[in-house]
């Protein structure tokens, strides 16, 4: 599937069960990567303005570039009273955004469904002298417990393409190295953990684009399977998944 329409379904559970972002990352963006209140940022494949929400507050203007119309229209809705947040038509290979007028771009969770060759063009075009580009990852945890590894075998077991996805969600130093070309990168980790009720766990399931969805024939095997995990690691009606979110 086109990448930039593999969430189209998906809105929904994408709004209420994905991970947030830890303030720590704001933090490092403020003392690192200039962002200041007459920052302008382009958040690119902002999705449904997770991240973007959280640069309004630290920013002049943050230009969320989405290409997924039904994603970008939650964003539009989500975000209504941040006035400093410019809605954008577009994608990582082309933002449409002006040439050198952006201070810094992120990327949340969105970086490995680019071209990556055709975005370090773009970005290098929309950047301004001595911008910085931030890519930004939750990590979930995948071994170590009983729940991370019964997510992890949901996964496998009902994903439709998770082997290929989760290869190429693989952030390795040689991507970076190519990406950033003969800019100095560097990598900071924040823990961050999330809190999930039963109905939640379920949403943050089918929030993957792999996962079948409502109409899927495997969809209330999958759903039975997964509400079948909770109850089993479940302590005071909710379990709590992990994540490491990694910022390069």
């Amino acid at each position: 599937m086109d990448s930039k329409l593999r969430f189209t379904d998906r809105v929904a559970s994408y709004v209420q069960a994905r991970p947030g972002y830890p303030r720590e990352v704001i933090e490092l963006l403020r003392e690192e990567c200039g962002l200041n209140p007459s920052a302008v940022v382009a958040d690119i494949g902002s999705g449904t303005g997770m991240l973007s929400r959280m640069l309004c507050e630290n920013a002049q203007t943050v230009c969320g570039v989405e290409p997924n119309e039904a994603m970008r229209a939650a964003a539009q809705v989500d975000l209504a009273e941040c006035t400093n947040f410019l809605s954008v038509n577009g994608a990582a290979e082309n933002t449409t955004l002006p040439a050198t007028s952006i201070d810094l771009i992120t990327s949340a969770q969105a970086f490995h469904w680019f071209n990556h060759d055709d975005a370090r063009h773009e970005f290098l075009r929309i950047l301004k002298p001595n911008g910085w580009t931030a890519l930004i990852w939750n990590d979930r945890k995948y071994e170590g417990d009983p729940l991370a590894e019964g997510y992890e075998r949901v996964l496998e077991e009902f994903g439709t393409d998770y082997a290929q996805v989760k290869s190429r969600g693989k952030a390795t130093l040689e991507v970076f190295d190519r990406f950033f070309g003969h800019s100095d990168h560097r990598k900071a980790s924040f823990a961050n953990n999330q809190a999930l009720d039963r109905e939640g766990f379920v949403q943050r399931v089918t929030s993957a684009s792999y996962m079948p969805n409502e109409g899927h024939p495997r969809y209330r095997e999958m759903v039975s399977k997964v509400k079948q995990l909770f109850d089993e690691q479940q302590q005071g009606g909710h379990v709590v998944l992990e994540y490491t979110t990694n910022v390069y």
